[in-house]
């Protein structure tokens, strides 16, 4: 058992760094095992009181320290380096060694594929080097590299100043950023590599140097990714002023990567998952996800680099505005209405589950043990959610004053969320004092609307309620501001338009920023359907008093796509959870799929939206509307919808799978990726149709393809079938493909999400396979992850054997690279959610989790807190 309980750091404890870096010159001498790093930092004290001077370190052989060139009398401890009495001002020089090779925590420097390469955020550079590792130390770093002329490239933050030939077979670069930094942006590659190279002018008329640097023979699979930066850099210009800053713009691609990519000033970091793409080897969702990422990690040089956190329970400061960035950007590159949707079926599986559990948190929290545990949904898409509602409360011309006013008042500086509110509340002359209960407040509000009208006044009432459910550690709620986009539709369809203070309109925004409140529209000439939450405007969930008919309504013609999209996941839902309590109810089941139907036939929607449409709600989503939940009810009600809509729609699913094949030549763009989405999305469904053809369309699909969208539309297919005809592919495929890592990762995956009765002894049997490798962070979550996120009915296996193997992967896992075992703790995490036998069953693994010795804080810290509150 653990003796020892690890302390939180806390928010309210926040204390100005007492020492600051001005200047870091960096030597490093690689060597696979023994690198040897000097420091040479100009220091400053923080304010006029003299204090020991405390810097982190960990994993470090401490070589020499010295103050202003002399010897200086120091303590290391192992994490914390103390000089006890330093001047107001020095220099200090360290030496210090460190074994890349065996860092299998991959943070920090380590190797990955014979390059050295690093991951610093949060607290990776302490690894590395002494330094007072928080993000409100800011530094100009010049950094020279020397190793073997093997490591072909040596690569650093800033522009390449200096390189050239050392003896020995050896040579050198100097790198300088001349912009403040914090150390979590430090970055260091080295390595022989391909680069692909182009060039972009800015709005300026300044040119600058883009690189993208790959694995040697995969330059090719990077051109995707340069159209979206260039495309990027252009859209930031456009959309929020912001121009790039140096003369040279780096992306490297690496095979082990605990995230998925890192925005490090002028050499972003990423996971070779989200760089490299081909139509032979990527699907059109690891297109979308490149672009998505790429831009993201771009948007960060203002928005993380330029402007960065004082702390990091500031986290979402930097990601919550950068996402939002990168969705908009997303959204304008492949249709706003799609994107949208994609946006929140992702905010509902991730945040939306990690609010209703004991991991809930807010967005900004108010402490934790390890920060890695933070990078949240919540911090992420929720914090981008927020950012949303501050638009749609003022206004976007408001929103664009205020975010140039932000960029304008804290370039260079590190800042809170108090300081960014500040500048919308100027620009917009509003109180936004309320509105920061969203960054404070943990949980996902509840809106009711219930509706009156009077029809010989013409006149509709709409009465809104909010409640926001009790978390862990905050039973009590506030009201939020919440703004609600309403628009009303005539028994046909047709837009109804109404008048609100004496203005005529087709739609409005209502905010709600009290418990509850009532709201008059006059001029309406009948009852509407009232379409409600367009566009997704708040993180909410709404509940209405709206008769079905309504949603049908909605569905045929909703001009919101959102909500559109929305009356028919309601519909869905309602049916699959009616039938998962043993009431089913098939007279609507057969109207839904006749609506269904209709919907499809609509010639002038997009291919993409169609493809949504005829998606189910996932088990997991479906999971938090059922209370408890029951996860094997709910997969056989779920299956018998799609069994009703296969059935009932076989022939136009039948004729899109014929017609919407590829002809032409591939193009990852929103017209391409709809139409092999809706082709795709056909034959899933097909597969739910027990006929014997079924399969044989499958195995044809499959072995006609020639993208890997395709092919793995093909096999998902032949997935849900089972049988010979799935084996057989899975052995193909493996053939294929067993020399490309990033498809095989997709090999394991679709395997874990088979679900098949016999699918964990096909995982377990999956872990001995050669090409599982648990050191590599891809092949980890491909079969582990997906089996434990997106596989619910044989994860809740009710002997309890799901909840085990991931147990024991996690214990497993954390001897090496806590931060991933942490990430792995999730699905545990819901216990409380689950039928009285199932949360037994999580529950004893997660009481065994936390009780293991050496147990890292990492883990502890999630397993801990999903307990704190049992009763």
């Amino acid at each position: 058992m653990r003796t020892e309980t690890p302390q939180p750091i806390r928010l309210a404890d926040y204390r100005a760094p007492a020492y600051l870096v001005d200047e870091a010159h960096l030597t490093f001498d690689l060597q696979p095992n023994t690198t040897r790093v000097r420091a040479r930092l100009t220091i400053r004290r923080g304010s006029e009181a003299a204090e020991p001077l405390l810097f982190n370190g960990e994993r470090l052989k401490l070589i020499s320290v010295a103050i202003d060139g002399a010897a200086a009398d120091a303590v290391f401890d192992g994490e914390i380096l103390t000089i006890a009495e330093p001047p107001a001002a020095f220099v200090l020089e360290t030496e210090v060694e460190i074994d890349p090779e065996n860092n299998k925590s991959l943070d920090g420097l380590y190797m990955s594929g014979g390059r050295f390469c690093t991951q610093c955020e949060a607290e990776g550079f302490r690894k590395i080097t002494f330094w007072p590792d928080r993000p409100d130390v800011l530094a100009r770093f010049t950094v020279r590299i020397e190793a073997d002329k093997r490591f072909g490239h040596l690569l650093s933050n800033g522009n390449l100043i200096e390189a050239g030939g050392l003896p020995g077979g050896r040579h050198y670069a100097v790198w300088n950023d001349p912009f403040p930094k914090p150390s979590y942006l430090f970055a260091l590659v080295a390595g022989e590599l391909d680069v692909l190279d182009d060039k972009i002018t800015t709005m300026s008329g300044r040119t600058v140097d883009l690189r993208i640097y790959v694995d040697p023979g995969m330059a090719s699979r990077a051109t995707y990714a340069m159209d979206a930066l260039k495309r990027s850099m252009k859209w930031d210009e456009e959309a929020f002023g912001r121009e790039y800053d140096l003369d040279l713009f780096m992306i490297v691609a690496v095979r082990d990567f605990n995230f998925g990519a890192m925005e490090n000033k002028g050499l972003n970091i990423f996971n070779s998952s989200l760089l490299l793409a081909d139509p032979a080897t990527a699907t059109d969702a690891d297109y979308e996800r490149i672009e998505s990422v790429v831009a993201h990690e771009y948007f960060h040089n203002w928005t993380g680099n330029r402007i960065t956190c004082r702390d990091w329970f500031q986290l979402c400061l930097k990601e919550g505005f950068t996402v939002f960035r990168d969705q908009s950007f997303s959204g304008d590159m492949r249709g706003e209405a799609v994107q949208r949707i994609k946006d929140v079926k992702a905010l509902r599986a991730r945040q939306f589950a990690e609010d209703q559990g004991p991991l809930a948190h807010p967005v900004r929290p108010a402490s934790y043990l390890k920060i890695d545990n933070f990078y949240t949904a919540t911090i992420y898409e929720k914090g981008a959610e927020v950012i949303r509602v501050l638009k749609a409360l003022i206004g976007p011309e408001a929103f664009r004053k205020g975010s140039d006013l932000y960029f304008a008042r804290w370039d260079g500086h590190a800042t809170t969320v108090e300081a960014f509110v500040e500048c919308f509340a100027e620009a917009s002359g509003r109180d936004l004092s309320q509105f920061f209960a969203w960054y404070e407040q943990a949980g996902t509000p509840r809106v009711t609307l219930t509706s009156r009208y009077d029809p010989a006044r013409r006149e509709l009432r709409l009465d809104l309620a909010q409640a926001t459910p009790p978390t862990p550690g905050q039973p009590d709620k506030r009201p939020l501001p919440i703004p609600v986009a309403v628009g009303l539709l005539d028994a046909e369809g047709r837009t109804q338009a109404f008048e609100r203070d004496g203005e005529t309109m087709d739609e409005t925004v209502l905010v709600l920023d009290r418990d509850s409140a009532s709201f008059t529209l006059t001029g309406v000439a009948a009852r509407p359907a009232i379409s409600a939450l367009r566009g997704f405007s708040a993180p909410v969930v709404l509940e209405t008093d709206a008769p079905p008919k309504d949603r049908y309504v909605q569905l045929a013609a909703d001009p919101d796509l959102f909500n559109r999209w929305e009356a028919g996941q309601d519909l869905a839902r309602g049916l699959i959870l009616s039938r998962a309590v043993g009431k089913p109810d098939e007279v609507n089941e057969e109207r839904f799929a006749e609506a269904v139907g209709r919907a499809l036939a609509d010639q002038a929607a997009d291919n993409g939206f169609k493809a949504l449409l005829l998606t189910l709600p996932s088990e997991g989503d479906l999971a938090l509307a059922m209370t408890p939940a029951d996860p094997a009810a709910l997969h056989a009600a779920r299956d018998a919808l799609r069994l009703r809509l296969a059935l009932h729609l076989e022939e136009e699913l039948r004729r899109l799978h014929t017609g919407l094949q590829d002809l032409g030549e591939f193009s990852p763009d929103a017209a391409g990726a709809g139409r092999r989405a809706l082709r795709n999305a056909a034959l899933e469904l097909m597969a739910a149709n027990p006929r014997s053809d079924v399969a044989d369309i499958a195995a044809g699909h499959y072995r006609a393809a020639v993208n890997m969208t395709d092919t793995m539309g093909g096999l998902t297919a032949l997935m849900l079938i089972g049988g010979t005809a799935y084996d057989e592919a899975l052995a193909d495929f493996f053939q294929r493909w067993k020399d490309e890592p990033l498809v095989i990762d997709k090999w394991f995956a679709l395997q874990a999400r088979d679900p098949a009765e016999t699918v964990l002894g096909r995982v377990i049997g999956l872990t001995a396979h050669p090409a599982f490798d648990a050191r590599n962070p891809n092949r980890l979550r491909a079969l582990v992850s997906s089996f434990a996120n997106f596989n619910p009915v044989r994860f809740h296996d009710p002997s309890g054997a799901g909840y085990r193997f991931l147990a024991d992967q996690i214990l497993a896992v954390d001897g090496f690279n806590p931060m991933i075992a942490a990430r792995l703790v999730d699905p545990l995490g819901g216990w409380r959610r689950y039928r009285p036998e199932l949360s037994a069953l999580m529950r004893e693994q997660l009481k065994r989790i936390a009780g293991t010795e050496r147990l890292s804080k990492n883990v502890f810290e999630l397993a801990s807190r999903a307990l704190s509150d049992e009763s």
